[in-house]
């Protein structure tokens, strides 16, 4: 396919666990787009809540979401229980949300034009997006193992009974916050990645984004 350089903008929602940072990895080097790791960024804000402790924690979040390297952003292991397990408290928190999506995610989009949005509630921060989906693993003891391989991998000791916990507590958490709650969009595809291979996943995904663009 040849390289489309119009504003194009897809968002990937979904609890975790699902296999939606892989797709968005995928589908942004398929199609030539910048790939955002919503989650990434209130888990980058969680790490530094946790490490500095600040007294004034929205001017202290404002100066280093101003200052972020997105790129050396992605090279941080954020993925711990603890900063996990913290990132679902500070993202019900209206200020922090207002930060990531007003100062960081909406000002990417503008500069990178074709981009990717991994996340849990980015078809309601851009409700115009080219084209949305739903991504969900059901059920959840199928997500946790993923997460608890994940895990692993880089170095995570966490037992998979309290991965799943951790999971149910997080998609509970997501679903009934007050802002932006974790559902899915009217216009979003939905997907259940349980027993699809990543392959078939990503050719339903790659169908519709072929339809979106010609």
């Amino acid at each position: 396919m040849k390289k489309n350089k119009k504003k194009f903008l897809i968002v990937i929602d979904g609890p975790s666990g699902t296999g939606k940072s892989t797709l968005a990895n995928l589908i942004g080097k398929k199609f030539s787009m910048s790939v955002l790791f919503s989650g990434l960024l209130y888990r980058y804000a969680a790490k530094k809540i946790l490490e500095r402790n600040p007294q004034k924690k929205y001017v202290y979040l404002r100066k280093i979401f101003k200052e972020l390297n997105y790129k050396k952003l992605r090279r941080l292991n954020l993925h711990s229980t603890k900063i996990s397990s913290y990132t679902s408290e500070i993202a019900k928190d209206k200020k922090i949300r207002s930060i990531v999506t007003n100062q960081f995610q909406k000002s990417y989009v503008e500069k990178y034009k074709r981009v990717v949005i991994e996340g849990r509630d980015g078809a309601k921060i851009f409700p115009k997006a080219n084209l949305k989906f739903y991504i969900v693993c059901k059920p959840l003891k199928i997500a946790a193992k993923r997460r608890w391989i994940q895990n692993k991998k880089k170095g995570d000791k966490t037992p998979l009974s309290k991965v799943y916990l951790d999971l149910k507590k997080r998609d509970f958490t997501d679903k009934n916050r007050r802002h932006s709650k974790l559902e899915r969009h009217p216009d979003s595809v939905y997907i259940n990645t349980a027993k699809l291979d990543i392959k078939e996943v990503l050719l339903k995904m790659k169908n519709k984004i072929e339809d979106k663009i010609k």
